[in-house]
């Protein structure tokens, strides 16, 4: 399985950047996917996370309201549109793929890791 990300980039605060991530090679049932994100100097924490299967994204309070993950049209593809960025929001994202059972919030159920985009707000 292999987790292809996109976009980040560097945006001033208040500014709005996309990230987009496709799974290939997924072949097994309906999985969860997420983004996570860890800044410089601190532990890894959760962004926002689905169940692929349907039903409502799941987001880290820091971020509701000011992100918004959907799912693509392409199978096992995520969006994640991030608006009114902020510094704090700094960091290297990761998309992320937990095969079933999986809860879509506990970040140890995910074993396929992408290889991360950077988000830099300044």
């Amino acid at each position: 399985v292999q987790l292809v990300e996109s976009g980040g980039g560097t945006v001033v605060p208040g500014g709005s950047l996309n990230l987009s991530c496709t799974a290939h090679g997924y072949t097994y049932r309906t999985p969860c996917m997420g983004w996570f994100r860890q800044a410089p100097g601190k532990e890894r924490e959760g962004v926002a996370q689905i169940y692929a299967g349907g039903g409502s994204p799941y987001y880290a309070d820091s971020v509701k309201g000011r992100f918004t993950l959907s799912q693509g049209s392409a199978k096992y593809t995520l969006h994640l549109r991030m608006n009114t960025l902020k510094p704090e929001d700094t960091a290297m994202y990761y998309c992320a793929l937990a095969r079933p059972p999986c809860i879509a919030t506990r970040s140890d159920d995910y074993s396929w890791w992408g290889q991360g985009t950077q988000v830099t707000v300044s």
